[in-house]
């Protein structure tokens, strides 16, 4: 098992829509987000505690750093839930571009979001 493989490649769609992006708001403050924030540090620290990826058994696992940046957009844009983070992100060329997720492939499906945290994860102390 691995990491699932997200390739990023300009597609009609977003040549199509190039010209209307420019003037994206909420895309220049994600983008502006990506250049900000040191993901490479944020995606080391989470790959120390999620282990799904590295088993050598099931189907490839979502990149952590992705579901991590999900998971924010959820908070940063107060999105209630999981299916209507699912549902936002397949809408929303923005949180598209901020996933780097290609336009013609679907969010995630809510309940990648929804699952519980490993016990490992979890803060004995609380």
């Amino acid at each position: 098992m691995a990491f699932k493989k997200i390739e990023s490649k300009i597609g009609f769609a977003e040549l199509a829509l190039s010209s209307s992006m420019d003037k994206n708001r909420t895309l220049r403050t994600l983008e502006q987000m990506n250049k900000v924030i040191d993901w490479t540090m944020i995606e080391k620290i989470l790959k120390k505690y999620y282990k799904v990826g590295f088993s050598a058994e099931g189907a490839d696992a979502y990149p952590p750093l992705m579901l991590f940046k999900c998971l924010l957009l959820q908070k940063w844009f107060r999105i209630p839930s999981d299916p209507e983070l699912e549902s936002q992100i397949n809408d929303r060329i923005s949180f598209k571009k901020f996933l780097k997720l290609p336009f013609d492939m679907p969010s995630r499906d809510y309940f990648t979001f929804s699952k519980p945290a490993p016990l490992d994860l979890i803060d004995k102390n609380l």
